[in-house]
């Protein structure tokens, strides 16, 4: 699940076809210089150049070619089309067009992606010629290929402990340190983890990936990822009706997510410290899983009601927040499926932002914009606060109105954060409903390229693939 090979791309070029993209208002230019034969196809087929619009070059011996139209789409996920389109087992290259050819070959090894974990593909896709200079393309779509294989894997397949061995792999493949903490030292140091994931069989556990920079030193920047790694989520005592469990193998996504953006950091040797947590726990029915009412001591010391166990990614990552911000990070940013009012509020597609400081948002959110992969902030209300209150605890892990679930999450993690940390809390899906170009069905990086061109401009000077 870690070591992603992307077959897609090939470095040998021979016998690879032209592969040509073309917009609508360079197209007649672009007829005028093709020979007669392939402009009358190209005009019998009424080519328009659309995004999305594909015709093959005939040639007196077989194929010639391909114009590939991407109409007013400058986004990777245009290019995403192309594996599925052209002719099966194929090779081609980019050719001359208004394109740019690390966008290119990102949007369509991400289009590429199918998850064979279990199946093998039913089909041999076209594949692209990698050029010069797409190495960091190729980076960005083997961590995406990283994370979707995670999140799409069975959940009998990936429980808590692979969740943390798949931690422990990334680590150490990149030099990193690794620790995981379970048994008796979970309940010591990372008690709701335990306590979300007590009513399963399958034990929890704690990954932490310790790096740091090739130019990095004791002083250096640390960046802190936390990640939300519920492998399967029942929703407990509270438990989900049956069409509410299907996605749920996905509620590990914001580990996912954690993971592919701390490989980022680590493949591009970003000259900073880096600590990655992922809570990784089931959260199951039994006779001694957590119930509702049942009050809950955190690691801050801070006692929280159990008013809803399905309200229990928010407790899975308060311990790893407050542990986190022991290390007085630079930057704190966590990634979570946390919310269904999320999703109502922004949709599948777009994850919704909560953080503090207004020029690390609009950093995050411009960066997202810069990469097509959005963010959306939303508010902190402060008014909500009080809506957490408990008559027997510190705080209720949710709010008894029906308001805000969002924004209520938000102010929970909230607590748990220290004063004049910055910190960015990211709610996301994670996931495709539907197949479209660059976006197969099953799980979504998202966010991962956003956060890491963000961590990219405030503390690296490498280029990224952008507008």
């Amino acid at each position: 699940m870690i070591d992603q090979t992307l077959d897609c791309l090939t470095g040998a070029d021979e016998g690879a076809l032209p592969l040509h993209t073309v917009r609508p208002e360079a197209l007649a230019g672009f007829l005028a210089d093709l020979p007669d034969s392939q402009r009358a196809w190209l005009n019998a087929t009424c080519f328009a150049a659309k995004a999305g619009e594909l015709r093959l070059l005939p040639d007196p011996g077989g194929l010639n070619g391909a114009v590939f139209g991407l109409g007013e789409d400058r986004s990777p996920h245009v290019f995403g089309a192309l594996p599925a389109l052209l002719p099966e087992g194929s090779i081609w290259r980019l050719a001359r067009g208004d394109h740019d050819i690390a966008t290119a070959t990102l949007g369509f090894a991400l289009g590429y992606y199918r998850y064979k974990g279990v199946k093998p593909a039913e089909r041999r896709f076209a594949k692209l010629v990698a050029a010069p200079g797409v190495e960091q393309s190729r980076s960005i779509a083997a961590a995406a290929w990283m994370v979707r294989d995670l999140i799409n894997t069975p959940p009998n397949l990936l429980g808590p402990v692979e969740l943390a061995d798949a931690a422990r792999t990334l680590g150490l493949h990149h030099g990193a340190a690794v620790e995981i903490v379970e048994g008796a030292a979970l309940d010591e140091f990372y008690p709701t983890v335990a306590a979300v994931g007590r009513g399963s069989v399958r034990p929890s556990r704690v990954a932490i990936i310790r790096w740091r920079g090739g130019k990095a030193n004791d002083a250096s920047p640390l960046i802190s990822l936390c990640g939300k790694g519920v492998c399967f989520d029942t929703g407990g005592y509270d438990l989900k009706p049956s069409a509410g469990m299907l996605k749920m193998k996905k509620d590990m996504g914001g580990a996912a997510v954690a993971l592919g953006v701390a490989r980022l950091v680590m493949e591009s040797d970003l000259p900073v410290r880096l600590a990655t947590r992922i809570g990784c726990v089931e959260n199951s029915v039994s006779g001694i899983a957590m119930r509702p009412s049942d009050v809950i001591r955190t690691r801050s010391g801070l006692t929280v009601e159990v008013g809803n166990t399905d309200a229990e990614g928010r407790l899975v990552l308060c311990d790893l927040l407050t542990d986190a911000c022991g290390e007085q990070p630079s930057v704190l940013i966590d990634f979570a499926t946390l919310t269904g009012a999320a999703r109502v509020a922004l949709g599948p597609d777009l994850p919704a932002l909560f953080c503090d400081d207004d020029a690390w948002a609009e950093t995050l959110s411009s960066a997202g914009a810069g990469v097509f992969d959005p963010v959306w902030r939303l508010p902190l209300w402060d008014g909500y606060d009080d809506w957490l209150k408990s008559p027997v605890a510190d705080l209720n892990n949710v709010s008894s109105k029906p308001f805000a679930g969002a924004i209520v999450a938000a102010l929970f993690l909230k607590r748990f954060v220290m004063k004049g940390i910055n910190h960015a809390h990211f709610d996301l899906y994670g996931w495709n409903d539907q197949t479209r170009p660059g976006r197969p069905e099953g799980g979504e990086a998202q966010s991962m390229r956003a956060v890491f061109a963000a961590l990219h401009q405030r503390f690296g000077q490498v280029s990224m693939v952008h507008r």
